[in-house]
């Protein structure tokens, strides 16, 4: 089974659990790489199938610093124009191009769905395809530097370069300029974190123009690397611009949490600055990001299992970051006030010193696999409620809707900018669907009485993308973890936090292997919750974190390469398995998922009726103790404390 956007949302969403017909794949196809001969209309011979050239060209126009939108979207910079400001005007390629087989796999449309980062998206042949495209339009149509120059400066945040007719030929690729009003209109302007956010005006930030930034490299889809070009100090640096390009309320959310938030040494400080722009379309100035630190050594993501490899990665350093993380959570419950429900290791970064800073702060969630269970039984529910069969929903083009990844909060997004989903999260899904829904309208409206009765204003919650008034006195748009009483949300803490120590101390990117969606520049060896390297006592600290833990669906489906395949029972993958048979595999667990689910919130249900609730069912460690034993783990092993300069050595030699 091909990577594609309709095959991911069969195979990983729980609306699988209610697919009946897949009539559409035939079980007896070939897989990639048979030997079957082509017919000559879709040979490579053929001249109408022939790419020109995929060969990097040697004096090059354009820049691309990733992609999201499962292959379709693409962060092009211009290296003609100097001191551009981050306008966010990505290249958008048409999702019907993933439709044939044969231009797929020439241009690797397979591998361009799952990989993120720009070192190894531009060996693909779709960047190099695009790029030669975009250097044709430079240099032979309007895409000159007076054109991309107006461009930048006269349309709005978020505008895009579509490339239409999209095909072997880049002598038929039409490029456009679709001017999109969406973000603007979203934006609040700076009286406004006073007047509706409730901010007290002491806190904000001083504005400054986006005019006054240059876009360095774009990291992921809501953050990039910029310099300032204004006073001699902040110049000399590099900073990160934050800033989304779809559903803006979680941008404002963001920026509340940070500027309400006490500061930690381990917890992102308070924006430096807000970013302002002027709107045509209202005619407002408005805030469209906020700049924070730039912090050069990453996330853990990528540090740590580089670590591990080299064998770089030694007790001193996981017991200062484990004990560093543990105690930036406990300062965000306590001292912040708020849940965090994105534990990661891409959301924590290195200083220079080496220490450990949480970051991103939008409240949004983890997807399925790193959530905690009694959060993914609500996600379900959620999900399978808002979610509507193919014929339900309007046609949206390039811009159409798509259904997130369970855990994201909010079930629908623009398809052209999955923000948060980002390098951060899961990418969005097609809503697509092979088959036809068996479900029955009473069973959707069973969901939405369960939702009604976990959080009745959950409908308000997600009406709409920029930041409103909400009901009784809501902050936050997460609506799994809202429905959670302030315990609950601490022992979902705790279970990210377990797993992100297994990562920790075994040296891995992340709990499971390969994700479908995405795929990481150094994979996990191995899954959760197997030990190989983590110390006895940490093991016990950890599975004291983890309690009530669940199969995740990686142990079936998962991604080799760019398919989806089975894995047997033995772990062994088999890339031999059909379609039809993955397809069943999910359908299959999903049912069991979400019976269980229905399950876990009807007794919950019941036992809050009776008083009889308690908020850590599962019996997980508490923030206070997880900090402890930590502190009681390092004094058992007599470990000194880090040397920041051979630390400091060591990140430079993995960079």
């Amino acid at each position: 089974m091909e990577l594609n956007s309709t095959t991911i949302h069969d195979a990983i969403h729980p609306t699988a659990a209610f697919f009946q017909d897949r009539s559409a794949l035939d079980q007896s196809s070939p897989h990639r790489g048979a030997s079957a001969p082509n017919p000559w209309p879709e040979s490579q011979l053929n001249p109408k199938n022939r790419v020109d050239s995929l060969d990097p060209h040697p004096n090059p126009l354009w820049r691309i610093d990733g992609c999201t939108g499962l292959g379709t979207q693409y962060y092009a910079i211009p290296l003609f124009v100097d001191n551009l400001p981050p306008m966010r005007f990505d290249v958008f390629v048409p999702q019907e191009t993933t439709q044939d087989p044969l231009l797929r796999q020439i241009l690797d449309l397979d591998a361009a769905f799952h990989t993120k980062d720009s070192t190894r998206l531009n060996r693909l042949g779709i960047t190099r395809h695009i790029l030669r495209a975009l250097q044709k339009w430079s240099l032979e149509g309007e895409g000159d530097a007076k054109f991309i120059t107006a461009l930048y400066k006269n349309n709005p945040f978020g505008s895009r370069i579509i490339l239409e007719d999209f095909g072997y030929h880049i002598e038929s690729i039409k490029v456009t300029i679709a001017a999109t009003f969406t973000v603007e209109e979203q934006l609040l302007k700076p009286r406004d974190l006073v007047d509706s956010v409730g901010l007290p005006e002491g806190l904000i930030p001083d504005a400054i123009d986006i005019s006054t930034l240059s876009i360095v490299q774009q990291l992921h889809d809501s953050v990039c690397l910029v310099r300032i070009r204004r006073g001699q100090e902040d110049a000399q640096r590099l900073w990160i611009f934050k800033a989304l390009t779809s559903n803006a309320k979680y941008l404002i959310r963001e920026l509340r949490n940070l500027l309400l938030m006490e500061p930690h040494p381990n917890v992102v400080s308070k924006p430096k600055y807000l970013i302002t722009k002027y709107c045509r379309f209202g005619g407002k100035t408005a805030v469209v990001g906020f700049i924070l630190p730039f912090y050069a050594n990453g996330s853990l993501r990528d540090t740590v299992p580089l670590l591990h490899i080299h064998g770089l990665l030694k007790p001193k350093m996981q017991i200062m970051w484990a004990k560093q993380l543990a105690s930036a959570v406990l300062h965000i419950r306590e001292r912040g006030k708020i849940y965090y429900p994105d534990l990661r290791l891409d959301n924590v970064v290195l200083t220079a010193a080496g220490d450990l800073v949480m970051v991103d702060f939008e409240q949004r969630g983890v997807w399925c696999e790193f959530a905690a269970p009694e959060v993914n039984a609500i996600t379900y529910v959620h999900t399978l409620a808002v979610d509507q069969p193919e014929e339900d929903q309007p046609d949206m083009g390039y811009g159409g809707q798509a259904t997130l990844p369970p855990g994201e909060g909010s079930m629908t997004l623009d398809k052209a900018s999955d923000d948060k989903l980002g390098d951060d999260a899961p990418e969005a899904e097609d809503s697509r669907l092979h088959g036809q829904f068996d479900r029955s309208k009473e069973q959707t409206n069973r969901w939405i009485s369960i939702l009604d009765r976990l959080l009745p204003d959950w409908q308000a919650l997600e009406a709409d993308e920029k930041w409103t008034p909400l009901p009784h006195g809501y902050t936050s748009y997460n609506i799994p973890w809202l429905a959670l009483d302030a315990v609950e949300q601490e022992a979902a803490e705790v279970y990210m936090l377990g797993r992100v120590l297994w990562c920790l101390f075994e040296g891995q990117c992340a709990p499971q292997h390969a994700a479908v969606w995405q795929s990481y520049r150094r994979e996990p060896d191995y899954e959760f919750p197997e030990y190989r390297h983590t110390p006895r006592q940490m093991r016990e600290l950890i599975d004291g974190c983890t309690k009530g833990r669940r199969e995740t669906l990686s142990k079936l489906v998962t991604r080799a390469g760019s398919r989806i395949v089975l894995r047997r029972k033995n772990s062994e993958v088999d890339l031999n398995c059909t379609p039809i048979e993955v397809l069943d595999a999910a359908r299959d667990w999903w049912r069991v998922e979400v019976e269980e689910a229905e399950r876990f919130l009807a007794k919950r249900e019941e036992l809050k009726d009776r008083g009889e609730w308690d908020g850590n069912p599962y019996k997980r460690l508490r923030l206070m103790e997880v900090v402890s034993r930590l502190d009681e783990y390092e004094r058992e092993v007599g470990l000194e404390e880090m040397d920041r300069e051979v630390l400091a050595d060591v990140l430079k030699r993995c960079k």
